[in-house]
C-alpha cells in the first residue's frame, strides 16, 4: 500500500483512516504519550492493526496557541519512530505531518510517501518540489493564519466558499509545481481558524468541496468544538468524534483522521455498508 497514489487505494474501499501519531510533548489531546520512538512505534502498529490505512506522523503541534519547532527537532522526533515502523514490516503508508521540505525530506528517507501539509504549500512553498520530484501524495489544507494566532476572532464572508475558493486555487498551484492531480487530496481544516459554527457549516456543506473532485479529508478528532458541544474534556470526545465523521462520509469525504482508529473503523465500516452497499 505505501506505493499506492491515494485514487488507486480508493479502488479498494470508500474510504481510508488516517491515525494521527504525534511524536509531540504538548499536542492537545496526546501530548508526550509517544514522544519515546519505542512507545510511538508500538501505537503506530496498533493503529495500523485496529484498520488505519495511513499513519501521520507529526514532530510539531499545530494545537492553537501552538510555538513553532525548529525542522531539526522535528527531524529529531520523527525519523526513529518512521525507521522503527518501517523495520517492524508496517504496511499502511507512512505521512510526515510538516510543513518544512528539510523535515519531509528526511521522513521520505526513513521510509514515509506522504506529506501533510497544514499550510497547503504555503510556508515553505520548496515542500511542493519535493512531492513532485518524488511522485509522493499529499493533503493540502486551509488554515486561517498560523497556530498562535488562528482562533482569534476568525471571520469569513461565506466559510465554506472561502475555504473551496483558497482549496482550489492550492490544487492549481501544486499541479504547476509538477504534482500529479490524483496525489493530491484536500482538508477542509477543521479547527483550524474557525468557530464552532464554521466547522458545523463545513460540515454540513462538505459536498460543496467535494465537488472540486479530489479526496476530502476530515480531522475532527477530539477538536474542541466537539468540547464546546457536549461538554466533555479532549479524552472523552469519541462519541462526537464518530458522529462527525459518520456524516462528513455520508457528504462525500474518504479519508478520516482520527486517533481513536478502532472504533472510528467500525463505524465506517457500518456506515459505508449501510449507504453504499456492502
Amino acid at each position: 500500500m505505501s506505493g499506492d497514489s491515494c485514487d488507486d487505494a480508493a479502488v479498494q474501499r470508500p474510504y481510508r483512516i488516517m491515525g494521527v501519531l504525534n511524536v509531540t510533548p504538548d499536542s492537545f489531546s496526546d501530548g508526550g504519550r509517544f514522544l519515546d520512538a519505542q512507545a510511538a512505534i508500538a501505537h503506530g502498529l496498533a493503529m495500523e492493526a485496529a484498520g488505519a490505512d495511513i499513519l501521520d506522523v507529526g514532530g510539531e503541534s499545530t494545537r492553537p496557541g501552538a510555538e513553532a519547532v525548529a525542522p531539526e527537532e522535528q527531524i529529531r522526533r520523527v525519523v526513529p519512530a518512521i525507521e522503527g515502523l518501517v523495520a517492524r514490516g508496517v504496511r499502511a503508508q507512512i505521512s510526515i505531518d510538516t510543513t518544512r521540505r528539510a523535515v519531509a525530506e528526511a521522513a521520505v528517507a526513513a521510509g514515509a510517501r506522504y506529506v501533510n501539509d497544514v499550510t497547503a504549500f504555503r510556508q515553505d512553498p520548496d515542500l511542493a518540489g519535493l512531492v513532485a520530484d518524488r511522485g509522493l501524495d499529499c493533503c493540502l489544507m486551509h488554515m486561517r493564519g498560523e497556530p498562535r494566532s488562528m482562533q482569534r476572532d476568525p471571520v469569513y464572508d461565506d466559510v465554506v466558499a472561502d475555504v473551496k475558493a483558497f482549496l482550489e486555487e492550492r490544487l492549481a498551484t501544486a499541479v504547476a509545481a509538477g504534482i500529479a492531480e490524483q496525489r493530491i487530496m484536500l482538508d477542509p481544516g477543521i479547527g483550524f481558524g474557525k468557530t464552532v459554527e464554521h466547522n458545523l457549516e463545513l460540515l454540513r456543506r462538505l459536498d460543496e468541496l467535494v465537488a472540486l473532485g479530489r479526496p476530502v479529508v476530515v480531522g475532527t478528532s477530539r477538536k474542541s468544538f466537539l468540547g464546546r458541544l457536549t461538554g466533555r474534556e479532549a479524552d472523552d470526545r469519541l462519541a462526537g468524534t464518530i458522529a462527525t465523521n459518520v456524516l462528513a462520509f455520508e457528504r462525500g469525504a474518504s479519508v478520516f483522521r482520527v486517533h481513536d482508529v478502532g472504533p472510528v473503523a467500525d463505524a465506517l465500516a457500518v456506515t459505508a455498508a449501510t449507504v453504499r452497499g456492502r
